[in-house]
């Protein structure tokens, strides 16, 4: 059944309308939602709610609660191609939990926040920017890990990133909805502006596992199909940036092992054919971050390596 989360006008009589698809079946009383398109160049989870939506309808009778499913969080900017809220130059994960008497995007973020509040789980689910490609992976917060770990292990990521609480923007959904007591996951994966199958397809098998753990879904995908992801933990991640503007080539791909020292690209000049910066590894571990646009800027995030214990 579609429903509207909140229904506001716009100039020139229009509306902004965030909707959502509530399915629901069996005498189960959990509920977990999924929401996406918050920023308007991340697609990856449009792909997804449209498996999830396919997939339930044809298989209602193996649903026991209520799946809710919110594909545009941000509509402006999925119409625009923007990644915020176009005209306001403001990012909507920076808004929540929002406030009912304040601007039309604080009121949106407010609505949207008490939709979602009480849900048995939540999943945010996010693309990378245009600049970087990121890995399917969860990310939580250092003060959240000891509860929401245990559940980001069945989403079938590959890399599951606990991040110290300082580097948490309070201001994010995720972070409002976990203060709340609401259980908030949220997902990162490909890069801004496309969609991936593969990446999708695996979270969608990962939602369906997370739901039969929840005792919502009958059906069990085999073990050996779940991913079982790297965790990550305290300082354990290593940041390469550029040291010099210019071309970053590179003709490795991310979610690999590199060693100490490997080769991950170059910074080259293309008017006078000089290499600027050789980009090794600094750490031994798995490269779960690349750089996918080629413009680069001195200080310009290039990769992100989870460092290993070497054995």
């Amino acid at each position: 059944m579609i429903r509207t989360v909140i229904s506001i006008a716009l100039p020139v009589d229009e509306r902004l309308l965030i909707q959502k698809n509530v399915i629901s079946h069996g005498t189960g009383k959990k509920r977990i939602c999924i929401v996406t398109g918050t920023h308007g160049d991340e697609l990856e989870g449009q792909y997804v709610c449209f498996q999830l939506n396919k997939i339930v309808q044809e298989n209602l009778d193996k649903l026991n609660g209520t799946i809710e499913i919110y594909p545009a969080l941000n509509p402006l900017g999925i119409d625009s191609i923007t990644r915020g809220i176009p005209n306001f130059d403001l990012d909507m994960n920076r808004i929540f939990p929002g406030n009912p008497d304040g601007t039309m995007a604080e009121r949106v973020a407010y609505a949207i926040f008490q939709d979602l509040q009480g849900a048995d789980m939540v999943i945010d689910i996010h693309s990378s920017n245009i600049f970087l490609r990121e890995i399917p992976q969860v990310r939580v917060n250092v003060n959240t890990a000891e509860r929401l770990v245990p559940y980001a292990k069945l989403l079938n990521t590959d890399f599951i990133w606990v991040h110290e609480a300082a580097t948490v923007l309070e201001a994010t959904l995720a972070h409002s909805l976990n203060t709340a007591g609401t259980p908030t996951l949220v997902v990162e994966m490909g890069v801004g502006m496309r969609i991936n199958h593969g990446y999708g397809n695996r979270l969608v098998t990962g939602i369906f596992n997370l739901m039969h753990e929840l005792g919502m879904w009958s059906e069990q995908d085999e073990s050996h199909l779940i991913s079982r992801p790297v965790v990550s933990v305290a300082d354990k991640v290593s940041f390469l940036n550029a040291e010099a503007s210019g071309i970053f080539l590179t003709e490795i791909r991310n979610n690999i092992i590199v060693d100490k020292g490997e080769e991950i690209g170059c910074i080259v000049n293309p008017l006078t054919g000089k290499v600027l910066q050789e980009v090794t590894a600094t750490v031994h571990g798995l490269l779960f971050t690349l750089r996918a646009y080629p413009v680069v800027y001195q200080g310009s995030l290039l990769a992100r390596i989870h460092q290993l214990d070497e054995s």
